[in-house]
């Protein structure tokens, strides 16, 4: 059986209605992860002074290594732009790199919000110490899952991409969907940053 590829360079208008669908289908969902997370801003707003006794986000909170945090998945939205640029391109390679270097990125984000939750916990400060700690673990967990989420399918179109050995338009619509899915991330972030850390030191 012959199966029909389409390159980025043969224009198809069937296909390019169907991959604008997919990512208007993929902006709805990023609305409804948007209601996830204001809701548990929300949250943190209601809790965040309920410490219960226990130790505060000032006392607890390292803001050098958030800060290092923040620009590492910073930095990680524009080797991804990088990337989106290169496959537009149809440079298959150049792609690839700006991924392994995106996906490196995600990883030491991770790395870094895991040792903070362990160095937290170890200090007797985990989630079931206060309403203040349970809506930050859950914040900031919520987003660290989601993440490592977007790290799995970076992975995953990443060996797509290099069986394929051509991108595809079905190639470049997950991207784009992936890209947007990652810089909503780094807006989040953002948010995190300045709501949950920095408040909570001033």
């Amino acid at each position: 059986m012959l199966q029909k590829t389409i390159s980025l360079d043969v224009p198809d208008s069937h296909d390019d209605h169907g991959a604008s669908n997919t990512v208007l289908g993929f902006w709805v969902y990023l609305m409804t992860d948007c209601i996830i997370f204001a809701s548990l801003f929300a949250v943190f707003a209601v809790m965040g002074q309920q410490f219960a006794g226990g130790p505060t986000g000032q006392s607890l909170f390292d803001i050098q290594g958030v800060a290092l945090e923040t620009a590492i998945l910073l930095l990680s939205s524009i080797t991804f732009g990088f990337g989106m640029l290169a496959a537009h391109k149809g440079k298959t390679n150049t792609l690839l790199a700006w991924l392994g270097i995106t996906f490196l990125l995600g990883v030491a984000f991770i790395g870094l919000e895991i040792h903070e939750f362990s160095v937290l916990i170890a200090q007797g400060a985990g989630p079931g110490r206060s309403a203040f700690l349970s809506a930050f673990f859950t914040l900031v967990g919520t987003h660290g899952l989601h993440v490592t989420v977007g790290l799995v399918w970076m992975a995953i179109l990443a060996v797509q991409v290099i069986g394929n050995k051509k991108l595809t338009q079905r190639d470049l619509t997950r991207l784009t969907c992936l890209s947007l899915f990652w810089h909503f991330l780094d807006i989040v972030w953002i948010c995190v940053f300045t709501f949950v850390y920095l408040t909570s030191v001033v």
